[in-house]
């Protein structure tokens, strides 16, 4: 009797272990974790909550860019091009090509890039449409652009959902990830460091796109792979984001099972 009391409680103990492995939370408002490969949704946290994204709206910018612009066209600087916030330092006059611009736009977090991109594309207005169309596309339902550098703005938005499966679809798109992937680089006689701290510091990150401002906070969209099988994170008003992002993967890469798929009908896989 005495013994199989002392293997319940073992018993017990293990089952503890094995619940506290598997636990896994956030410090983000709103927070999700997906699987690229199959739309799997392996932890979320207010998911479809609508915020503000700050600068992980350069994902869809540069996505866009990728659809309407040649890497080597070239666009001029215009003093109305100045942003506030993050900067790739342009000067009016320069004329820069769009490959230049997008690392620009990636590492350094260019408001004044995204300006300029979004100018190539035919002019703010234009390119806004663009964002939101593309969105439409991918399946962003809850979200809406009207700006593409992520300033806030009152009809400027979206959910961890939503920027989950963004960033699913930009993962198949191979120069994007080249870009986003990109610790430096030298270009347009500009030095730049990415800003995406989990580059160099997770096993496995091959990219995307931080965020802030002040009324967002920290947001964080990253993506990396695994042993085959590649993963996106999410976090949205984190102050935590670093370590909150490497928990999620450790969380997700060490169970299979999900409670979502999503399709994206513009990525012409099933996600």
């Amino acid at each position: 009797m005495k013994l199989a009391r002392v293997a319940a409680a073992a018993l017990a103990v293990l089952i503890l272990l094995m619940q506290r492995v598997w636990a896994v939370d956030v410090s983000a408002t709103a927070a999700v974790l997906m699987d690229c490969d199959n739309g799997q949704i392996l932890y979320e946290k207010n998911a479809d909550k609508r915020m503000l994204i700050a600068s992980t709206t350069k994902i869809l910018t540069a996505l866009v860019v990728l659809e309407n612009c040649g890497m080597q066209q070239e666009v001029t600087v215009l003093p109305g091009h100045m942003a506030e916030g993050s900067s790739m330092y342009l000067k009016p006059g320069e004329k820069m090509t769009v490959e230049s611009l997008l690392y620009g736009l990636m590492l350094c977090s260019g408001n004044d890039a995204a300006l300029v991109l979004a100018e190539a594309c035919g002019g703010q207005q234009r390119f806004a449409r663009l964002m939101n169309d593309l969105a439409t596309e991918i399946g962003m339902d809850s979200s809406h652009f009207e700006n593409p550098n992520g300033l806030d703005g009152k009809e400027h938005y979206s959910t961890a959902r939503d920027m989950a499966k963004l960033a699913a679809y930009a993962s198949a798109q191979p120069v994007f990830m080249r870009i986003c992937s990109t610790s430096t680089a030298q270009t347009a006689g500009r030095s730049m460091k990415n800003h995406n701290r989990l580059l160099r510091e997770l096993e496995g990150c091959i990219g995307m796109k931080t965020g802030y401002t002040k009324a967002a906070g920290r947001t964080l969209v990253s993506c990396v792979e695994r042993n085959g099988r590649t993963l996106v994170a999410v976090t949205l008003q984190d102050g935590n984001d670093w370590a909150d992002h490497a928990a999620l993967y450790e969380y997700g890469f060490c169970r299979e099972d999900g409670v979502e798929t999503a399709y994206f009908p513009g990525n012409k896989r099933e996600l």
